[in-house]
């Protein structure tokens, strides 16, 4: 599903007047808040709201975008002054901070009565409980993968994508032609940059924290660091523009062939899939694996319900996105892969090799990081210190201290 601008335009006017025809009819009015920008997620999520008003004429949802980065300021503040929304998105990444403000409803015995809870496994949940009560419903995931330009790989003699950290290095030493502006990564070094930095820790052994306390191992995050930062400091098969290199720039970077591989994940499908042939210019692969472990995250978002008033409607609303055909209409539009097992069996996931590497990826894919302080941490002390590695103004053991430090003040 690609929508042109003017159609998505047309489209979204067209589900304003129809919500606002809804409201004033419907018995019951809901709102929802959600950190949806691009237009195929606003497309994904025009979609659902459809199919939620066909089957829920008595409700009338109105959506709210918010920016990523206000989301959480804008939740807190809603909590201590007032104005909760009736239903929002919720990420695994921020649950912890969710609940620990009280931003939450507890769903748990909802869930328990409900037909669509066997389609969701028990790891489904894990990002969405806390305490041994459910919070959110997974709706759908961000499997983490690897994009890889296949023409570029034939071309180089490569039989095909890396499976380990070893297998990666040697594929970019030959994928990457200074001469031709041709790189074999695009690393992200710029807005983002923490999360692949604390997966490399990870594969190489480092945990995180455990039993609440900081537990970072230094020697082997050292190692992590030098072996990451290295393929932009002294490989060089990352562009020269990597350490401001965000999300944007990495996807044009590979879109437009100056790399041949980049990190990210099922969210993306959509818009490199405008833009090169799946399955004859590019492909995906899962992850590769570290020396010590196989990183992957899946990462579950899922909607919860903010407060009481109207929890019938906010209900349906949200465990209507737990049903296949809310599920497949997001996949289409946004390649944003469904949490439900009945969604996974639908044929057009099965029938599409571009999704095998997602379907392997569940299998050992972990949830992200989730404690008190994890967002923060990441953002503010990771991603600004593994950026200073890149530009040489500090050593991967100064950073790792850094890091350290950062990680014990945050979990205080």
């Amino acid at each position: 599903m690609h929508l042109s601008k003017r159609e998505f335009l047309a489209a979204t006017a067209a589900l304003t007047l129809a919500a606002s025809l809804r409201s004033a009819n419907a018995a019951t009015a809901i709102n929802y808040w959600h950190h949806f920008a691009s237009q195929s997620e606003m497309a994904g999520l025009a979609k659902i709201i459809q199919l939620f008003a066909a089957a829920n004429p008595d409700i009338a949802v109105t959506q709210e975008s918010i920016p990523n980065s206000e989301y959480m300021a804008k939740v807190s503040s809603a909590v201590v002054a007032g104005g909760r929304p009736d239903t929002g998105m919720v990420i695994a990444e921020r649950f912890a901070d969710l609940t620990a403000m009280g931003a939450l409803v507890d769903i748990s015995e909802r869930v328990s009565k409900w037909s669509g809870k066997a389609n969701l496994p028990e790891g489904r949940w894990a990002g969405m409980s806390h305490d041994g009560a459910i919070y959110a419903v997974p709706a759908y995931a961000f499997v983490d993968w690897m994009y890889y330009r296949k023409d570029y790989f034939e071309e180089a003699g490569l039989s095909g994508p890396p499976k380990t950290f070893e297998e990666f290095l040697t594929a970019c030493r030959k994928l990457t032609d200074p001469a031709k502006n041709r790189y074999a990564f695009g690393m992200r070094g710029g807005a983002g940059a923490f999360k692949y930095v604390i997966d490399v820790m990870e594969a190489f052994g480092s945990p995180l924290v455990k039993d609440g306390q900081a537990a970072i191992d230094k020697p082997a995050a050292i190692e992590a660091i030098t072996f990451y930062a290295d393929l932009f400091r002294k490989e060089k098969v990352a562009p020269p523009s990597a350490p401001n290199d965000s999300y944007r720039q990495i996807m044009e970077g590979f879109r437009t062939g100056q790399t041949a591989m980049i990190w990210h994940h099922t969210g993306s499908l959509i818009e490199i899939s405008a833009a090169l042939k799946p399955g004859v210019q590019f492909a995906t692969a899962p992850m590769p694996a570290g020396p010590k472990a196989h990183i992957a995250r899946v990462a579950y978002a899922g909607n919860g319900i903010f407060k009481d008033d109207n929890v019938e409607a906010a209900w349906k609303w949200i465990s209507f996105w737990g049903e296949t055909d809310a599920a497949i209409a997001l996949l289409e539009a946004t390649g944003y892969f469904p949490a439900s097992t009945a969604a996974l069996k639908d044929e057009r996931i099965t029938s599409n090799p571009i999704y095998n590497a997602a379907t392997e990826t569940l299998e050992f894919g972990r949830l992200p990081n989730s404690f008190v302080g994890a967002a923060g941490w990441s953002e503010n002390v990771v991603n600004p210190t593994f950026q200073s590695v890149l530009t040489g103004q500090l050593t991967p053991e100064q950073a790792v201290d850094r890091m350290i430090e950062g990680l014990e003040a945050a979990l205080r």
